[in-house]
């Protein structure tokens, strides 16, 4: 899950940098007003790529971080069905 989120990350990082690449040294030339909204578009992509990198999957275990009372995680542990070594 963590490779995948990260490759996803990365393409969305490379496809802004290379938005803003496009805009400003080819498009640019052609039509300003299309430059401007290509790199409106880039500005978008940044946030929307570090909530898809720190989304939490189905697959990621979460609540196993121990809460610090010895009590609580005794108990969420023999609900999860493990054993927590003493």
């Amino acid at each position: 899950m963590y490779a995948r989120r990260r490759r996803t990350y990365l393409a969305m990082m490379g496809l802004c940098i290379g938005l803003f690449v496009l805009a400003w040294g080819v498009v640019r030339l052609w039509s300003v007003p299309v430059a401007v909204g290509m790199c409106v578009v880039a500005m978008v992509i940044p946030p929307v790529a570090a909530m898809v990198a720190n989304r939490r999957g189905p697959d990621d275990r979460w609540w196993d971080d121990p809460s610090g009372d010895p009590q609580s995680d005794e108990w969420w542990d023999e609900l999860d069905g493990r054993k927590r070594p003493r």
